[in-house]
């Protein structure tokens, strides 16, 4: 049998002083579940905004009804969202908890 020849490139070895880039898997999430609970304010700002974007015809009269169901509505999952993501957080070490210690 002939043997069929190797696609895949050589993997060039790794340098005896660079970091691998493999990262823990549990370390990783918690850090984007930390980018996800930075980023909760900027999504509260911008429900909370997006209803003074909403055009209105010059003879449509009320209309603040549906906004306020929006803001509240888009309140309520702000509060579900932080709600689930500070359950799944949780302290690396005793310097995140105590704000003495932090650097």
């Amino acid at each position: 049998m002939t043997q069929l020849p190797d696609l895949l490139p050589p993997v060039p070895p790794r340098l005896p002083g660079k970091p691998s880039l493999f990262l823990a898997r549990d370390s990783y999430r918690q850090r984007r579940l930390r980018d996800a609970a930075r980023m909760l304010p900027v999504l509260g700002t911008v429900i909370w905004l997006l209803p003074l974007m909403w055009q209105r015809a010059p003879e449509e009269t009320g209309g603040m009804a549906a906004a306020v169901v929006f803001v509240f509505a888009g309140w309520t999952l702000l509060i579900v969202l932080t709600a689930l993501i500070a359950r799944k957080l949780r302290p690396d070490d005793e310097a995140a908890i105590d704000p003495d210690t932090a650097p």
